[in-house]
């Protein structure tokens, strides 16, 4: 099977790097050139790149300030500013501060842009095994013919999910709310989804209660931006309706993600980000100056209404998360 096209869509190449423009795909196939790491910073809040993608854009990013510090009086002074522009791009997902701090801890002063290449390939490969690993905890938890319910663009963890249910001869169909404003589950999640294969049926978002009341979807799985280390999932805004929905109705919800947050003991410790409410309205075609719009880009769900947080490490009780960190790494 071949890789679906969003599994690898941020590169490094000798005059930047390179993002599809996830704004416009799959209807048209656009690559934005990122000379600089302002430009790499300025295309993640514009939103080219989202979910996993800040993640990879970070990594190259920091390769592009080794080769800009060459020279510099103080390079390793340039390195951590350039980090510092990257993480401060959207403060909810935490991916950003990850790839930036795991380049910055592998830094040699002797082979400065040699070595924050090795480190940014080092942590492009560390979270493709994250992911998969992460893909397979979690397809064990599906039974065979499993209808699933998600929300938004899970990335590498839904590649990773598929790809493993395939490899045991599990049969997994998925409805995909559409994702408003953005559209990453209409676009995004079923493009890569019929990619892989999968039956996939869109949703608008406000079918998804009625959805899960109906008796036809047996779990919900989502990604998560972060979780908390007493059980909260921060995601895309809209998850935490399903997740009520889907606790009212018996289906269990699955969380993915890599690891709880060890710098998030509750959902007090995570800054949701709030987007210009211009970017609602003009989803809709909304032009009256009057009216103003609210957009949360993430919302909080209580582990009470979460069943399983999957890790790479396995899956977790959202009372038991601490114990993550209690295991070997």
């Amino acid at each position: 099977m071949t890789s679906p096209i969003l599994a690898d869509s941020v590169r490094l190449a000798d005059d930047g790097v390179h993002i599809l423009d996830r704004r416009v795909f799959p209807g048209r196939q656009e690559w934005v050139r990122c000379a600089t790491v302002e430009d790499v910073a300025r295309a993640i809040e514009a939103m080219v790149t989202q979910s996993s993608g800040p993640y990879f854009a970070a990594l190259w990013a920091m390769v592009l300030a080794a080769r800009e510090a060459v020279g510099r009086r103080d390079p390793l002074a340039h390195l951590r500013r350039a980090g510092e522009r990257i993480i401060a791009t959207r403060p909810t997902n935490n991916h950003q501060r990850e790839a930036v701090r795991s380049v910055l801890s592998a830094v040699d002063r002797t082979d400065l842009v040699g070595s924050v290449l090795a480190a940014a390939r080092a942590g492009d490969e560390r979270y493709r095994a994250r992911s998969r690993a992460l893909g397979e905890h979690t397809a064990k938890l599906l039974p065979d013919n499993a209808s699933v319910l998600t929300h938004c663009w899970a990335d590498l963890y839904l590649v990773g999910l598929v790809t493993a249910a395939q490899e045991v001869g599990k049969t997994l169909t998925f409805h995909c709310t559409e994702t408003r404003p953005y559209q990453q589950g209409a676009r995004l999640t079923a493009h890569t989804l019929a990619e892989m294969g999968v039956e996939t049926t869109v949703i608008t978002d406000n079918m998804g209660a009625a959805v899960l009341a109906s008796g036809r979807i047996d779990a919900l799985v989502t990604a998560a931006d972060r979780v908390t280390l007493d059980g909260h999932v921060v995601n895309k805004v809209g998850t935490l309706g399903l997740a009520i929905a889907a606790h009212a109705h018996r289906v269990p919800y699955l969380a993915m993600v890599h690891a709880p947050d060890r710098l998030a003991p509750t959902a007090a410790d995570v800054p949701i980000e709030y987007r210009a409410g211009t970017e609602v309205l003009s989803a809709v075609g909304v032009v009256d100056p009057r009216i103003r719009g609210h957009y949360p880009a993430f919302d909080v769900t209580p582990p009470r209404y979460v069943t399983t947080v999957v890790t790479d490490r396995g899956p977790f009780d959202p009372a038991a998360l601490a114990g993550y960190h209690e295991e070997a790494p």
